[in-house]
């Protein structure tokens, strides 16, 4: 067992980071493979958290990465003392918490060589924030690594795009994925198939699926009855339909955890569930508040991103069926359907829609609320629709 062995369909970027880790050990011969600045992109799903991850326990583990002494297991449960990982639970990452993360960087690690910092979405970086962290990416000291995820270098400034080392993430292969769901979660074989081709490769999505039936029961959901949409209000209702589609997923994601850091925090200040909070605490209860209804608002703008991406998926395979090309359908179970739906519009119709939901997606990047983004998004595709009839 390694760090790597959790990494489905990256050989490449493993071996080069996996490079990098044994340059940095101290008298290695060959140091030209490290830096202190690296950025890894891809696109969702490619693993690029949990390659940063691994590179960081690689970096921090005596052993190159072994997967099994304490400091890797630390780094697994995020614990690790000269680990500092950002997870950007909400729209932005706020220029607070990129202070803090200077005046992390310029400490000396406590137990290794190196203290690790690494941005899980570093594209949710604003300019201002982003200003703040240049001088310490640019200039970092000799023990500090710093490690920003992205899904491509366009997602961040030229400025620190100018002072990281690049590397970029492939889309896994399907059947990888699913080798991965068999290995690591028990998945069984047909389920895992299944699940990582609706997910396209998206290996958190795909373990998502096949250990929720709540999590496939909203998928289908969310794609029933697309193909179908004929008039103007149809497509209103539908959009509401997903509005409370991608708000119960973001409930049940954040309904968990939520109350586990609520009991945690009425923990640390000394007070039983249930009780009044004196007036002197409830400050920070309204801030840990504050930080779940932002977080809340991510969770459902991810949700309604995650459905745009599913019927892309739709129109994809309509497409493929209306050109006859023998590809694998991403709803190989949908395919009768989608038969019955190649005359209701051209290819040039269903390639229109696709581009309809390019826009979506940046009016949701734009704030844009999120039911009107699917109303325009279904109205624009109705409208092709009726025109093809």
């Amino acid at each position: 067992m390694t760090v790597w062995d959790d990494l489905s369909g990256q050989d490449d970027a493993i071996a080069l980071f996996s490079n990098a880790a044994k340059a940095s050990k101290r008298g290695a011969v060959d140091t030209s493979g490290m830096t202190n600045s690296w950025l890894i992109t891809g696109p969702p799903g490619s693993g690029r958290s949990n390659m940063g991850y691994a590179f960081a326990a690689a970096l921090l583990c005596p052993n190159d990465g072994c997967g099994v002494c304490p400091s890797c297991v630390q780094v697994r449960a995020r614990s690790h003392p000269d680990l500092t990982a950002v997870v950007t639970e909400t729209v932005q990452l706020d220029i607070k918490t990129a202070r803090e993360l200077v005046e992390r960087a310029s400490m000396s690690p406590m137990t290794g060589r190196y203290r690790v910092i690494l941005v899980e979405d570093a594209d949710r970086m604003v300019a201002r924030t982003s200003n703040t962290l240049l001088k310490a990416i640019e200039e970092p000291p000799e023990s500090t690594v710093w490690v920003l995820c992205a899904p491509s270098e366009a997602d961040l400034l030229p400025t620190i795009r100018s002072r990281v080392r690049s590397v970029r993430l492939r889309v896994p292969e399907v059947r990888d994925v699913a080798g991965l769901l068999v290995r690591r979660d028990g998945i069984e074989p047909e389920i895992a198939l299944r699940a990582a081709r609706e997910a396209q490769s998206h290996v958190g999505m795909a373990k998502r699926l096949a250990t929720s039936e709540e999590a496939w029961g909203r998928r289908d959901a969310s794609l029933d009855g697309l193909l179908d949409i004929r008039t103007t209000g149809d497509a209103v209702r539908k959009a509401a339909q997903l509005v409370a589609i991608a708000d119960e997923d973001a409930t049940a994601n954040a309904a968990d955890r939520d109350d586990k850091e609520r009991a945690a925090a009425f923990r640390s200040l000394g007070l039983t569930p249930g009780q009044a909070v004196p007036r002197q605490l409830r400050g920070q209860i309204r801030e840990l508040e504050e930080h779940q209804k932002r977080r809340a608002k991510r969770g459902q703008v991810d949700a309604i991103d995650r459905i745009l991406t599913d019927s892309v998926s739709l129109l994809r395979d309509l497409l493929m069926l209306q050109l006859a090309l023998p590809v694998e359908l991403v709803n190989e179970h949908r395919r009768r359907e989608l038969e019955s739906a190649t005359s209701s519009r051209s290819s040039d119709d269903v390639l229109t829609s696709i581009d309809a939901a390019s826009r979506a997606r940046a009016r949701l990047a734009a704030n844009v609320p999120v039911a009107l983004v699917l109303e325009a998004f279904l109205i624009s595709w109705t409208t092709k629709q009726q025109g093809a009839s």
